[in-house]
């Protein structure tokens, strides 16, 4: 049996004086750290009074927005608005609905009449259909929504219509923080690596191979269930590590920061890429060509 062992090797703690580190500190607070004594400023998410004094209550960014100051805690549950991309589990079959597990503080609702039909159909939803639920979702299944509202409560309502959202098939689920996947137009990315990603904004992310024609008549619920290729389930599994590579850096999750760390991995083996030394390498290379990207 083969043994993997290492040396310890002094690290000098480089991440904390570069520029990146430096624009951040400032603004991050923990519990009782006084934020402003500035008496103009209103009283935001994450901060109380105390003495005239506005403190932090959670640990977390410190964002201003005009008068308004408020604290966006780094370790949190996903609060989710209009229109966010999600990937969730269904947990449970109910009447005329399914309830959803989305890394939220209450479980989410997908009712039968926001999914589309199988092959498209525009009706009513009928008993008959309310009878063969657990033909289209069931317990266990993994799918991409669109939140459409929320809840009085906090509880997310979603809905499938259209067609890039449904069931999921084959691939991998990582879980990260929702507060290190970045807000973009879109989440579902085609990678020139030849797999494909959905940043769900819950931190929920899904890894795949690139799908070939999508059949339209099966309405988001037709799953391909055809063997994965060695080199496509390669790509995935270095992709999945780039992902905790990078969420264990705390570095925010987008198309560019996981294409970029991928290129960056590739002198690795796909199993070196967790070891701590290795992984620190490959965050920092990838951070130095996101600022030169940027620059």
């Amino acid at each position: 049996m083969a043994v993997d062992m290492r040396l310890p090797t002094f690290r000098s703690d480089s991440r904390s004086n570069s520029l990146f580190d430096r624009k951040v500190n400032k603004d991050l607070v923990v519990p009782g750290d006084v934020i402003t004594t500035d008496t103009g400023f209103m009283r935001g998410h994450g901060t109380y009074l105390d003495d005239d004094k506005l403190t932090a209550s959670v640990a977390g960014e410190v964002e201003r927005v005009d008068k308004l100051i408020c604290v966006k805690p780094l370790k949190t549950r996903f609060n989710g608005e209009v229109g966010d991309v999600i990937v969730g589990r269904i947990t449970e079959v109910q009447q005329k609905r399914w309830k959803v597990e989305t890394n939220s503080r209450l479980d989410s609702v997908l009712l039968l009449s926001s999914v589309n039909l199988p092959g498209g159909e525009l009706r009513r939803r009928s008993a008959e259909d309310e009878l063969t639920m657990r033909e289209y979702l069931q317990e266990g299944d993994l799918i991409s929504a669109e939140v459409q509202s929320v809840y009085a409560d906090g509880a997310l309502l979603l809905h499938t219509r259209s067609l890039k959202y449904g069931k999921l098939g084959q691939g991998v689920l990582v879980q990260i923080s929702p507060s290190l996947i970045k807000r973009q137009k879109t989440h579902f990315h085609n990678l020139p690596c030849g797999a494909s990603i959905i940043l769900g904004n819950n931190g929920f992310v899904w890894l795949y191979p690139t799908p070939g024609q999508q059949d339209e008549e099966a309405g988001g619920f037709y799953t391909s269930l055809e063997p994965v290729s060695l080199s496509d389930r390669e790509v995935i599994s270095r992709l999945r590590n780039c992902l905790l590579a990078l969420s264990a850096h705390k570095v925010l999750l987008y198309d560019t920061s996981v294409l970029y760390c991928y290129e960056v991995s590739l002198s690795q083996q796909v199993k070196d890429i967790l070891k701590p030394e290795v992984m620190e390498e490959i965050v920092m290379m990838t951070q130095q060509k996101l600022i030169e990207h940027e620059g």
